[in-house]
Order: structure tokens, then C-alpha cells, then sequence
């Protein structure tokens, strides 16, 4: 990496790098990824430098990294006070999400329905997890869920197991009318992580 990049980045992409050649198993990759990425958010430079960081209002994320050789990629979330996330999965992909500033949450959802039916999807909330500065969580293939902001602003990094947009479709799900529908994720806006 550059020398104008900021270091704990630099730290993180390595450390990522390192955990992937050693380990084949995604599932223990993203495990260890997210030891990972709760050091980085933790980062008081980070920290400082995320409170910086460009809206992503309107169905985007700032793509800090896609690993050329490993696959996975770093992004980011900025969201507005009182913005509300939609209920979706990420297919097969894992996903590994740390607050670095402000407050947010995170719902988990279950599916009640036997998913015989393409378009719709009875689902039930089952937990609601407060992200605060620090906080991550690691979400597995598949897992219905939706992060919500708070009455701040609120700045969280991504690390995926995989690239997702423009290869694969997630699910969207409405819990009210219990709409299934397929998409593509969040519009990818390149952004790089400079010092000063």
C-alpha cells in the first residue's frame, strides 16, 4: 500500500491478507476477520478520520478494498441521523460489520414460512443489537437482517467475504407485506483512506 494511506488500515488489509492465505475455510477467515476489523474500528485514528467520511444516503457504500487476489472487500456506511436500513440478506456471503462512530443497530430476523413461495416470506424479528463505536458483529450467508441508525450520525466499516455487487442478487424483504424481491447491493463509490 501507499504511504499516504492511513496505518491502521494498512495494518488491517495486511492482517486480512495473512488470515486469508493461511486459512481456506471462509467461515473461520471471516471469524478471525472480525477480530480484525473490531481492532481497526477501535483505531482512534480511524475513529477521527471516519467523522469525515461523505454520506452514503441513496443506496451506496465507499469501497475502501477489493483484495485482488483473496476476493473479499473493505466498504463503508455513513448514515444520517433517524435513517432506516432495509431487511435484506447478503446470499452467500459473509459479513462482517463494525461501528467506528455513533450509534446503530442491527436486527436479526427469522424466517417463519417454509420459502416454498419465491416472492414472499413471513418473518419475525428475533434480536436488535446496539452497535456503538468499537462493536462489530459478523453476519453468516444468508442471514435475514437490517441495520438501523439512530437519532446520529453514525460511520461503520464492511468487510465482505466476497464481491457482491454486479455478481450476485440479495435478497429485500418487507416484514409488513411480506414482499420478497431480488436486487442488487448498495452502489460501490471508490474512496481512499488518506492521511492528513
Amino acid at each position: 500500500m501507499r504511504n499516504d494511506i492511513l496505518p491502521a488500515f494498512q495494518t488491517f488489509i495486511a492482517e486480512l491478507r495473512a488470515i486469508w492465505s493461511r486459512e481456506s475455510d471462509t467461515q473461520k477467515r471471516m471469524e478471525l476477520g472480525r477480530d480484525a476489523l473490531e481492532k481497526l474500528v477501535r483505531d482512534p485514528d480511524l475513529q477521527a478520520h471516519s467523522r469525515s467520511w461523505p454520506s452514503t444516503e441513496g443506496h451506496k457504500n465507499l469501497l475502501f478494498h477489493t483484495d485482488a487476489d483473496y476476493g473479499f472487500v473493505v466498504n463503508a456506511v455513513v448514515r444520517e441521523p433517524g435513517r432506516f436500513g432495509s431487511v435484506h440478506d447478503h446470499a452467500d456471503a459473509w459479513t462482517a460489520y463494525g461501528v467506528c462512530d455513533g450509534c446503530e443497530y442491527l436486527e436479526r430476523f427469522e424466517r417463519l414460512d417454509d420459502g416454498s413461495k419465491t416472492d414472499y416470506a413471513d418473518i419475525k424479528r428475533t434480536s436488535t443489537t446496539i452497535g456503538r463505536a468499537g462493536v462489530c458483529d459478523l453476519v453468516a450467508p444468508w442471514a435475514i437482517h437490517a441495520e438501523q441508525g439512530s437519532n446520529q450520525r453514525s460511520a461503520a466499516v464492511i468487510l465482505r467475504s466476497q464481491v457482491l455487487v454486479g455478481r450476485v442478487l440479495q435478497h429485500r424483504y418487507d416484514e409488513h407485506t411480506h414482499v420478497v424481491s431480488m436486487g442488487s447491493g448498495p452502489t460501490q463509490i471508490p474512496y481512499e483512506l488518506r492521511v492528513g
